[in-house]
């Protein structure tokens, strides 16, 4: 059955940043408010996320995973908010009408004035890997075994070989020794670790875990099970070295090797994507190319702490009740171009008709850097900066009206050490 419902704004995608995105728009008392989440349950990945450290900048104290989630299943409970659950959203069309599909009231159409993209994101997997061998079982991503050990009750095996040193990974890594696993090490293909240096820190060097970089795995054994894996060191160009190639058993083999923005459902309406985040083009107000939606979370880019996306979530909120008041972009952007030293910058696109929080993330590590914002005359100096943690920085809307002209429209942002 077919029915038709109708909202100011609907917010797609039940994590971190939707609900925060939600609980702000109904604070900011816009009436009709509509959480979807395509889970049974709220929370995002923050269920399976037992570890501490969330919570410190949002509440000024550290939280659990569910903990945090469940202050905000609490608040949201509180306000105006209507919650579908267990329900996907198979399209977006140019007047914004949506249509879902659920278990309990099947296909619908929903109508609403704005939209709030919260949508995630995915693991990579092996079959993006390209790695030689057999196909055994035994082989995982890290966030599938996170689920299994911290909901599930599940250990994926007992000798366990980690590829790739994102932060999951590393979390995974000391999770998995405290259940009485033998954690064998972590290699990571790039010459630099891709997680935060308090988990390297926490997870890997407290409870003597080698990490080992610039090696990856090169062949898969085994049959039935996964016996063993291939281990080669990398050159400079990130091909492996044959000579250097070592054979280490396992029972698992664990995947950490990045994650890609949950972004097929922004393209179905026609939002303009990053080919270096793989999410949307916003502005500073976290709109897309397409006027009225806004995206946040992870879809948008992959952070490095809840607390920020909770912020990116409630800056979505504000924009949206801004959209619903008549607030339009302006159509002049100043494009921003992430130059030398940088692996992406968010916001791309800027009117220079507020302040902007530019969000970087920096492409290698470096010591003594300077950020560089060619034709704002603005230079930044950072003690340190590593891929595995953001670089924020606040430019005042009076910078961007001073050189709107010489910048000729663009502005690059370099990172020179």
């Amino acid at each position: 059955m077919v029915k038709d419902r109708k909202y100011d704004v609907v917010v797609i995608g039940g994590g971190p940043g939707g609900m925060a995105a939600a609980a702000r728009v109904a604070e900011l008392e816009i009436k009709r408010v509509l959480l979807i989440e395509r889970d049974l349950f709220l929370g995002g990945i923050l269920p399976q996320c037992i570890h501490s450290g969330f919570g410190v900048k949002i509440f000024g104290k550290e939280l659990a995973g569910p903990q945090y989630c469940q202050l905000f299943i609490d608040k949201i409970k509180k306000l105006n908010v209507d919650i579908m659950l267990g329900t996907m959203v198979l399209s977006i069309d140019e007047e914004k009408n949506i249509i879902v599909s659920g278990k309990i009231n099947g296909i619908e159409k929903i109508q609403t004035k704005s939209i709030i993209l919260s949508l995630g994101c995915r693991e990579r997997t092996r079959g993006q890997l390209n790695i030689p061998g057999t196909r055994p079982s035994g082989i995982f991503t890290a966030g599938v075994v996170q689920r299994m050990v911290n909901i599930e009750g599940y250990l994926p095996g007992k000798d366990i070989v980690i590829l790739g040193s994102g932060d999951i990974g590393l979390i995974m890594a000391r999770r998995l020794t405290l259940e009485g696993c033998n954690v064998k090490g972590v290699y990571e293909l790039m010459p630099f670790s891709t997680g935060l240096i308090r988990n390297i820190a926490q997870c890997l060097e407290d409870y003597d875990i080698p990490l080992f970089i610039s090696h990856t795995v090169t062949k898969i054994y085994g049959n039935k099970r996964i016996e063993a894996v291939r281990i080669s060191k990398v050159d400079g160009s990130l091909n492996p070295i044959r000579a250097s190639g070592k054979r280490i058993s396992c029972d698992t083999l664990l995947l950490s090797v990045g994650l890609i923005p949950e972004n097929e459902l922004s393209k179905t309406c026609g939002i303009k994507l990053d080919s270096r985040t793989n999410g949307p083009i916003v502005d500073e107000n976290l709109q897309t190319s397409t006027e009225g939606i806004f995206a946040c979370g992870n879809s948008l880019y992959v952070n490095d702490l809840v607390d920020n996306v909770t912020e990116d979530g409630y800056v979505a909120a504000e924009s949206a009740l801004n959209y619903l008041r008549g607030w339009k972009a302006k159509n002049n952007f100043i494009d921003i171009k992430a130059g030398k030293g940088i692996a992406y910058v968010v916001p791309q696109r800027v009117s220079g008709s507020s302040d902007v929080l530019f969000r970087i993330r920096p492409g290698r590590p470096a010591r003594d850097a300077n950020i560089e914002f060619s034709g704002l005359g603005y230079k930044k100096k950072v003690k340190r900066v590593n891929p595995g943690e953001l670089v924020f920085i606040k430019i005042k809307k009076e910078q961007f009206t001073k050189a709107a002209l010489p910048c000729k429209g663009v502005i690059g942002i370099d990172i020179k050490a």
